[in-house]
């Protein structure tokens, strides 16, 4: 990925990276950063109250680090920014400059920022960082079964014990029910997003019954479409759309669901190690969905 990045930085004057908390965007942009050396590169985290005290004035700041990589983070939360960038950028174009300018990282979809970035058509290219895929890894079964029950996150699949692993996914699902996912779209309450994800997984890779899970968590199938999409906005779920020589077919059968990180599943389903994961139902859908994702990431932009 970090060759891909570069590349796309040296083709286009802003580059998207894009990918769920945690997956390692900031630190793969740290490893650009260092690369290129502090004087040639500014680092803004928009989380941070102190650097978007820095973008008080965006323009006028940003314009001022011409001739620097400027890494935007967490850019989902100042969407405004992208009409910015679009003035330099066009002003940079004319004055010679076409490229390697701004990185933004985001927790959100290409489709999500997309709503946001229509006025940076042709001026920006986006890739998406996926989890750790078993290309990464050892070829040894024990480290596959490992990347399998643990998810493909750095820091679930690097800890030392299958119980921290598991204490950290759990951290993860509560923070973004919590804290990260309210930022995206109308309140939902917390509790009953979990109960959804968690039906999700159960169902991990068949098609969604809309009017079941409605009835089990009381609230209607535009609810729940809207609950999915938010999932998948998030690049935490991913809808398998069927293949049909058939257009026609293809818009009208429903696709399948998949809860894209296999440890993600198992720590929904609250399932602490392999021998509680075979002994369970959802342990062919499982490593049928950790499969797709790793041919998926495989195949490049899908």
């Amino acid at each position: 990925m970090s060759s891909r990045l570069e590349a796309a930085l040296v083709e286009f004057p802003v580059v998207g990276l894009l990918g769920p908390r945690q997956v390692g965007k900031t630190t793969l942009a740290h490893m650009i950063a260092d690369r290129r050396g502090a004087d040639q590169v500014r680092y803004l985290d928009l989380e941070s109250a102190a650097d978007k005290s820095r973008l008080a004035d965006p323009e006028a700041y940003l314009d001022a680090q011409v001739g620097r990589l400027v890494i935007l983070d967490e850019i989902h939360r100042a969407p405004e920014l992208f009409s910015v960038l679009r003035g330099i950028v066009d002003r940079r174009r004319r004055a010679g400059v076409r490229s390697g300018q701004f990185l933004v990282l985001g927790s959100a979809s290409l489709d999500l920022l997309r709503q946001s970035s229509e006025s940076l058509a042709g001026r920006i290219t986006f890739l998406e960082l996926n989890p750790i895929q078993v290309d990464e890894i050892e070829s040894d079964r024990s480290a596959i079964d490992r990347l399998w029950l643990r998810g493909g996150f750095p820091d679930s699949l690097l800890t030392r014990t299958d119980a921290t692993s598991l204490a950290w996914r759990r951290a993860f699902i509560r923070t973004y029910l919590e804290r990260d996912i309210p930022q995206f779209g109308p309140r939902i309450p917390s509790e009953t997003l979990r109960r959804f994800w968690t039906m999700l997984a159960h169902s991990q890779g068949q098609q969604l019954n809309a009017a079941r899970i409605g009835s089990s968590l009381g609230v209607n199938g535009h609810s729940v479409a809207r609950y999915l999409d938010l999932l998948t906005d998030l690049l935490l779920v991913r809808r398998l759309t069927p293949w049909s020589g058939n257009l026609r077919k293809r818009m009208v059968k429903a696709p399948k669901i998949y809860v894209r990180d296999s440890g993600l599943v198992h720590a929904l389903l609250s399932l602490a190690g392999m021998e509680d994961l075979l002994a369970h139902p959802v342990a062919g859908p499982s490593w049928e969905g950790m499969v797709l994702e790793n041919l998926i990431a495989a195949a490049g932009d899908a």
